[in-house]
């Protein structure tokens, strides 16, 4: 047990909520932060950082909309600048894999002169069961600019323990955990196995990225659509096909698959009206 306190910044997404879960489920004192929490944090408003920080001891960083994004690199810079002034002696940040923007902010954290640690992750599994394409799941289509790439798609409790492990273990400061799946499947072979589990038919269509930025635009805004598309753009061109052995290397087991993520997303009503 330890008296210091672990902040875990987006604490109500996908992968913030369950590190702090599981950090909770371990003992450790953890402060939720995310823009509806006391003291708030949201990533417009810098001025408001240093009070959300103060007295942390460690740090969990998930940023929003995605680190790809051209305004992550001056953030990432400001929060370990803020984080420095706070005395907060690690920071674990949550990265994607082959994006080139992440790997810029990547490199500020790491040479921030905190010590540091990367979880570099691959395509959440999770995106079909509450992410972004849950809903194409429930329409039975998978519109997606992927063409025939693989894809080695992790589980985010996978990230979240080795998040985890990172900020109390030892031995993790400097390092980047590029963490996957361990197979590659092409969004095909998804669908296939999304209509197995699921119980209903579900298919994928191979659409053009100016198809996928009109989809996107009409419900979610033009803004979103060109970071998702562009985002796509850059990680589909098969740099992130292999798996690698990121999980086994940081927990000393190998990482979930894909049958087993989905069977227990349905088992639990992923899918359910």
């Amino acid at each position: 047990m330890t008296s210091t306190t672990i902040a875990v910044i987006g604490a109500t997404g996908k992968t913030g909520r369950r590190v702090a879960d599981l950090l909770e489920e371990r003992g450790r004192d953890v402060r939720r932060l995310s823009r509806g929490t006391t003291p708030a944090f949201d990533w417009d408003r810098p001025e408001a950082w240093r009070q959300a920080l103060d007295g942390i001891d460690r740090l969990y960083a998930a940023y929003v909309p995605d680190l790809a994004t051209p305004e992550a690199a001056a953030a990432i810079t400001r929060l370990t600048e803020i984080a420095g002034d706070a005395g907060v002696r690690h920071i674990v940040l949550l990265s994607g894999r082959g994006e080139d923007g992440a790997r810029r902010s990547e490199d500020i954290v790491l040479a921030s002169g905190i010590p540091a640690t990367v979880v570099r992750a691959s395509w959440f599994m999770q995106n079909f069961t509450e992410g972004m394409l849950r809903d194409s799941v429930l329409t039975g289509v998978l519109a997606v600019p992927a063409g025939g790439m693989r894809e080695p798609f992790i589980d985010i409790d996978d990230i979240a323990e080795v998040a985890v492990e990172a900020l109390t273990g030892t031995g993790h400061e400097g390092r980047v955990h590029e963490v996957t799946g361990p197979q590659s499947l092409t969004f095909t072979e998804v669908a296939a196995l999304l209509s197995e589990i699921h119980g209903r038919e579900v298919q994928y269509v191979p659409v053009s990225f100016d198809e996928f930025h009109a989809a996107v635009a009409a419900t979610e805004g033009p803004e979103v659509a060109t970071m998702l598309t562009e985002l796509c753009r850059e990680v589909f061109d098969g740099r992130n096909e292999s798996p690698t052995s990121g999980v086994l290397e940081a927990l000393g087991r190998p990482p979930r698959d894909a049958r087993t993520v989905l069977t227990e997303a349905a088992r639990v009503g992923a899918w359910a009206a």
